[in-house]
């Protein structure tokens, strides 16, 4: 007699930690109990379905009872149960060999595709849920969040339930969170030639301007020359050497020194110098963008090398929520404010 069914579920964990790897292993399987109630009141656990399908595959009671992790003794009484409420065998045994009857390849034929769309489904749910629930840290100075805001908004869409964090770092190291392991990610101007970091993304290029006083003769300048360094004093910044180079250079093209006097740490701290007359300090594009100062001007450079900016990493494996957030500034690098350029 033909007997239909329905399908139930419950939520009866079976495993105190569940492990999520890439295929949905046994310990996750059995966080989910599903029952399957038939109509003449006989009910089917997916663990039942389970050892089914694995005695289908294997042909052998003792190993499904390994693959399992289970009885013999609790396989055949399994199947037994099964073959009374389905009202025929599934299996033909004997000493020497086990085979499906027609019944059972019926049943398999049936249940295999569903098993394994509901793994699918819990895997992809679970995967989803891990991704979307991580958190990401990204250091940056100052205002450059801002230049990120494309790609947030991006990475956003991608994992909508994700935790962007920021966290402020100084020119003064920059790199040191990121050793640290405090930061995933940190913007910085290349080149970057910091052991165990590595350049994740180029982000944006932008110009060098000269920050002077307002009263200064080359405020009124459309224009300065590097070599127009070695006629005044820049601030002396505490910090990795080659890399600040790129901005603060030590000798002009010509090879004439720049000199250095007054220690500075921040950036607030450059903007009262050059306010107050004691000297004048090269800087990317955003600080003319984000730091009108009372007192100081930005002239921009006509024969610098643009800025390079950058995500820069630790070396090595990095988790997947940090390759994404790469990949999506890579596809769409941070919008190019007004006055910059590629």
């Amino acid at each position: 007699m033909a007997r239909n069914w329905v399908i139930s579920m419950s939520t009866r964990s079976l495993c105190s930690k569940p492990v999520i790897t890439g295929e949905l292993d046994q310990r996750w399987i059995r966080l989910w109990s599903f029952t399957c109630t038939f109509t003449m009141g006989w009910s089917m656990e997916l663990r039942d379905i389970e050892i089914f399908l694995t005695l289908a595959d294997e042909l052998h009671f003792g190993r499904t009872a390994d693959r399992m992790h289970i009885s013999v003794s609790r396989v055949s009484h399994v199947i037994r149960s099964q073959e009374i409420a389905l009202g025929g065998n599934l299996f033909d045994r004997s000493s020497r060999r086990v085979v499906l009857t027609p019944m059972g390849e019926t049943l398999r034929a049936g249940l295999q595709p569903a098993y394994q769309a509901l793994q699918r489904a819990i895997a992809d749910a679970a995967t989803l849920a891990q991704r979307s629930t991580e958190t990401i840290t990204i250091g940056a100075m100052g205002a450059q969040i801002h230049d990120l805001e494309p790609v947030l908004r991006a990475f956003r869409e991608l994992r909508p339930l994700a935790d962007v964090r920021f966290r402020e770092v100084f020119f003064t190291d920059p790199f040191d969170p990121l050793r640290q392991g405090e930061v995933d990610l940190v913007t910085a101007w290349l080149p970057v030639q910091e052991e165990g970091l590595s350049v994740a993304c180029v982000l944006r290029e932008e110009p060098l301007n000269l920050i002077v006083p307002s009263q200064h003769p080359l405020a009124s300048r459309s224009a300065v020359s590097v070599e127009d360094l070695a006629d005044l004093v820049v601030p002396a910044i505490r910090g990795p050497a080659e890399w600040l180079a790129t901005v603060l250079p030590m000798r002009t093209p010509s090879g004439r020194e720049i000199r250095r006097a007054h220690e500075v740490t921040t950036y607030s701290e450059v903007l009262a110098l050059v306010a107050g007359g004691e000297a004048v300090c090269p800087v990317p594009d955003e600080g003319r963008r984000y730091y009108p100062w009372p007192g100081v001007s930005y002239v921009p450079f006509s024969d610098a090398e643009p800025v390079r900016w950058a995500l820069i990493s630790r070396r090595g494996r990095v988790r997947p929520i940090v390759e994404d957030f790469v990949q999506v500034a890579g596809r769409l690098r941070a919008s190019v404010p007004r006055g910059s350029t590629r």
